[in-house]
């Protein structure tokens, strides 16, 4: 599945960067990298789909959790596993800037801000798509409900701008995930989203964590 995954991303990235960079010659790599964020829609319910819910279908999960490894311990390699995987595309991504840089003049800064942004809106993703594979068995419908989560966070910032109730329109656009990447597609590095992807992939962590130990001790 993890090679799926890398398989999917860089065929899109590869299509986008024939296109525009090779083709047309057009400079600004960060377009391309912004514009296959949508992938992850597929991509990521894809990677994270059988991380937990596979283990439970087979009853594999019994031997992690009565092994002397923690829960904490079992989450976070799992979910390093599924890091490991996406952070195989950036570095591939930071090749294509390197072909880039010998047929015109990239932003390092802009290119470098935008990896930082796929990894940070990444990780939170999986994140979540592990979270939802804890709660099933079924890898279809942890699949399904991953996509349909990162559908809804991927569209608020359309849905807050018609909306008319200022404080409403705020509070979604502080929760849109893309509005902050946005940022970093700009070069613009925010401490302010940085901490907001971190603490997302932190809560996320957790609640998975409490929904196995439940399942331990039940």
């Amino acid at each position: 599945v993890g090679y799926l995954f890398i398989f999917f991303i860089l065929v899109l990235t590869g299509i986008y960067f024939s296109a525009y960079q090779l083709s047309a010659a057009y400079p600004k790599f960060e377009y391309t990298l912004s514009a296959i964020t949508f992938a992850f829609l597929i991509g990521v319910p894809i990677l994270t789909m059988r991380v937990l819910a596979e283990e439970r279908k087979q009853k594999t999960d019994q031997a992690l959790l009565t092994s002397p490894i923690s829960i904490t311990r079992i989450v976070i390699g799992k979910y390093l596993s599924a890091i490991a995987m996406f952070a195989i595309c950036l570095l591939i991504f930071v090749v294509f800037g390197i072909i880039l840089a010998f047929i015109a003049t990239p932003s390092v800064g802009v290119i470098f801000g935008n990896i930082l942004g796929l990894l940070l809106l990444g990780s939170s993703l999986i994140s979540i798509g592990i979270f939802v594979s804890s709660l099933t068995e079924s890898q279809a419908v942890a699949a399904l409900v991953t996509f349909a989560i990162e559908f809804v966070i991927n569209i608020l910032d359309s849905f807050a701008s018609t909306v008319s109730n200022d404080f409403l329109k705020n509070l979604l656009l502080a929760f849109s995930f893309r509005t902050r990447y946005n940022n970093f597609a700009l070069g613009l590095i925010n401490l302010a989203d940085m901490i907001f992807y971190l603490s997302v992939t932190a809560l996320f962590l957790f609640l998975t964590i409490r929904v196995i130990d439940k399942r331990r001790w039940s």
